[in-house]
């Protein structure tokens, strides 16, 4: 019997932990057989490090409401489903901002006259290509000044090819709804953190919403030795795997600064993270 395809989200609590350099590394040390989904899409860089050769562009969009004015009673009913204020009522008139709109359809769903039809609205691009080791990289891009990337991150999502076996979903940063739609329904997190005051408070964060999510969590700690040990102390007492730590040199900070991967960097850790891959699927899949 065929093996469920196997989804894990690289994601940290903050910016500037490392995620990328993990989620790359990770992935060019898997053999063949591996998409990558750069979900981080108000800054993607993941192709920096990957090197793909993208066969295809696709617009991602999300749906927004047209009213007909001339069909529309101005009774009010959009204007109280919409959770978001997206679509208003003054007077007898009816007004729709594009930019609040999460695209839910309670509004056309609601109206008893059907006045409100749909359309299309481009906020990005969702690129596709074959990249280092054969991996198929699939990336989301947000149109500069659009402020929602969750649909953009939903877009990216569905283009991701089905029979794959491994799927490594980079996370933008922090803890909001983009990083909660990225997370929802994988397999696995793996959380990069460093041992600092920022990233210890941060890491608390998005270990709070994986559990919620009730997506079981892994720890990797970059720059371990430039902290304190709260970070550690705060693992052990909520029972958190260190799947790796990596130390602060500067060797790595050039090497990523110039496209270079941890494994071309340091050759030796292609084993470690193969090491940490089957760790975690034997946590998966015991």
């Amino acid at each position: 019997m065929q093996k469920e395809p196997v989804i894990i989200t690289v994601a940290s609590g903050k910016g500037g932990t490392g995620k990328t350099l993990i989620a790359t590394s990770l992935t060019l040390s898997l053999p063949e057989g591996v998409q990558y989904l750069d979900c981080d899409v108000e800054a993607p860089n993941a192709h920096l490090f990957l090197n793909p050769a993208w066969k295809e562009e696709i617009p991602a969009g999300i749906v927004v409401p047209r009213v007909d004015e001339q069909v529309c009673t101005a009774c009010g009913e959009c204007n109280r489903v919409c959770e978001f204020k997206a679509i208003v009522v003054i007077a007898d008139k009816v007004l729709v901002f594009d930019e609040l709109c999460h695209g839910c359809g309670a509004c056309s769903y609601i109206c008893p006259v059907d006045a409100i039809t749909e359309i299309q609205k481009p906020i990005g691009i969702i690129r596709k290509g074959k990249a280092r080791n054969g991996t198929t990289l699939i990336q989301g891009l947000l149109n500069i000044g659009e402020p929602m990337a969750t649909p953009v991150i939903r877009n990216l999502k569905k283009e991701a090819a089905a029979g794959i076996p491994i799927t490594i979903r980079d996370a933008p940063p922090g803890t909001s709804c983009p990083v909660i739609e990225t997370i929802s329904d994988s397999d696995y997190t793996i959380l990069v953190t460093e041992p600092t005051p920022f990233g210890l408070n941060d890491l608390k964060l998005a270990v709070g919403v994986a559990r919620q999510l009730n997506v079981p969590v892994g720890v990797v700690i970059n720059r371990a030795d430039a902290g304190d040990d709260s970070l550690y102390t705060y693992c052990r007492d909520e029972n958190l795997d260190i799947l790796m730590e990596i130390p602060l040199k500067r060797k790595i900070a050039e090497g990523y600064a110039s496209g270079k991967g941890l494994i071309d960097i340091l050759p030796e850790y292609r084993d470690k993270f193969i090491d940490m891959f089957e760790k975690i699927m034997g946590g998966i899949r015991p």
